[in-house]
């Protein structure tokens, strides 16, 4: 064939993390440039190291004939090596065992039954559920693992979406996974517009003035996204946004897509889920988690899951929506088996009194606060760059300050640009994100080491305050 008509949908979606500003700074680094790639909340490919624990177990997993060595060795320590740590071992043969099959054989379409109870477990802890009233706690048979959270959020969308009329509500700015996907099944973005100077918060009125102007184009909205902590502004949602976002779903029929892949990154915050603050409410909560962000970082290992309460009613099919989902996951057979033993060591760390307790605690703590004051840092330097601020507490990977001053007929994505092409610091603009008119942002994700940042700082400075004053 010389030519072949395509999906519209995928020509017109866009992904600005990966978009034209990394792909000129991949070009830029080819080129020898050096690039702090700053574009994507990747912390592993920015220097973090691994939990020492997580790759412990996953070692055995993969080689489960050195367990009997590293068993022997732990009776018996050589002082030149580090031995595994005796709970990696003993954990590693549990999750072996309840495997059966091993790492490379298919799962159950949802993933391992055992993994989600245990998903099941740390949700109850996590949110103090009182295990008298069953019907608060979670369903293991309402968990899906997944290939990171990416993969829940479209299973969900692509059910949701049945023509351009069916409309989802999506925070401005957003992570671009969400209009990526609404794009791509053909539905309709619907945005709503958190508070930026009220440090990004929510309430009724911000969210009817969006559902009625949707109603008003004849969109039938169907659920609401909310990112909390935010990607990509880093807010966290106080008890009030919540609520009143739990509300307004409650009284205009729509289920609630909670994005909390980040609830680990608070630095000193308070997370709040939306299955604890929805307590016995009947609306339906798609909840999304994943091994790629928190302090565990492990973005290529692709682990994560979705939890579903009170799952809508389908109008044209005797298939209840939980069979549909495992429907669509079949297709895809499995989650990988890797990502579902990392979503097993995520909801079940070590504990104290475990010989891997003490190493575990402290790189995770350090891996923490490390982040916070690498955020502080950036933060602080916003206040030596003209017309730059940055509202909100600091959470999940990213700031994403507001830049009240560019010269006339330049955006924020010529700016960003002209920032790569000068200092090698690669970020993406607001634009890419979304925003509210006439306003202009970037978000930068807080990972590099303090030596790099404090390198590139000054320089940015420098730049910005020539940039911004041309």
């Amino acid at each position: 064939m010389k030519s072949v008509n395509v999906n519209r949908n995928i020509i017109d979606l866009e992904y600005a993390v990966r978009g034209p500003i990394p792909q000129r700074a991949a070009k830029l680094k080819q080129q020898g440039k050096k690039i702090i790639p700053c574009n994507i909340g990747n912390p592993q490919a920015l220097g973090q190291k691994p939990i020492t624990f997580y790759r412990e177990v996953l070692s055995l997993l993969e080689n489960p004939n050195i367990i009997n060595r590293e068993k022997y060795l732990s009776q018996n320590p050589i002082s030149k090596f580090e031995n595994i740590s005796n709970h990696a071992i003993n954990v590693s043969e549990k999750l072996l065992a309840n495997m059966e099959t091993g790492l490379g054989a298919y799962t159950d379409s949802k993933g391992q039954y055992f993994i989600r109870e245990s998903v099941a477990k740390f949700i109850d802890k996590r949110d103090n559920i009182d295990l008298s009233k069953s019907n608060l706690q979670s369903n293991p048979n309402n968990i899906f693992l997944t290939d990171g959270a990416s993969e829940g959020a479209k299973g969900v969308l692509e059910l949701l979406i049945t023509d351009k009329n069916d409309g989802i509500m999506i925070p401005i700015p957003q992570y671009p996974l969400y209009s990526a996907t609404l794009k791509r099944c053909g539905g309709t973005q619907v945005n709503y517009y958190p508070d930026e100077d009220n440090d990004w918060a929510l309430n009724k009125e911000i969210l009817d003035v969006s559902f009625k102007e949707g109603k008003a184009n004849k969109i039938k909205v169907k659920a609401i996204v909310v990112i909390n902590p935010g990607n990509p502004t880093g807010a966290i949602l106080d008890k009030s946004s919540i609520m009143q976002v739990i509300e307004f779903a409650e009284e205009n029929n729509l289920a609630i897509i909670a994005d909390e892949v980040y609830q680990e990154n608070l630095y000193g915050g308070e997370f709040i889920s939306f299955a604890k603050a929805i307590g016995d409410k009947n609306i339906p909560l798609f909840s999304l988690h994943s091994v790629s962000k928190g302090y565990y970082g492990e973005c290529g290992q692709r682990g994560g899951y979705l939890e579903l309460r009170n799952p809508p009613s389908v109008s044209n099919s005797v298939l209840s929506f939980t069979e549909l989902l495992f429907k669509v996951s079949s297709v895809n057979l499995c989650s990988n088996t890797i990502g579902q033993a990392l979503v097993y060591l995520m909801v079940s760390p070590p504990q104290k009194g475990t010989d891997a307790f003490e190493v575990f605690t402290k790189e995770k703590e350090t891996i923490l606060d490390d982040l916070l004051a690498k955020a502080t840092i950036i933060r602080k330097s916003f206040e030596e760059m003209d017309g730059m601020e940055c509202f909100g507490k600091i959470g999940a990977l990213y700031l994403f300050p507001r830049m009240n001053i560019l010269p006339p007929n330049t955006t924020d994505y010529d700016y960003c640009m002209s920032l790569l092409e000068e200092t090698g610091l690669c970020v993406v603009n607001g634009s890419g994100f979304g925003q509210k008119p006439n306003t202009h942002h970037l978000r930068i994700a807080f990972l590099p080491s303090k030596e790099s940042l404090q390198g590139i700082l000054s320089l940015w400075i420098d730049f910005h305050n020539k940039y911004v004053n041309q």
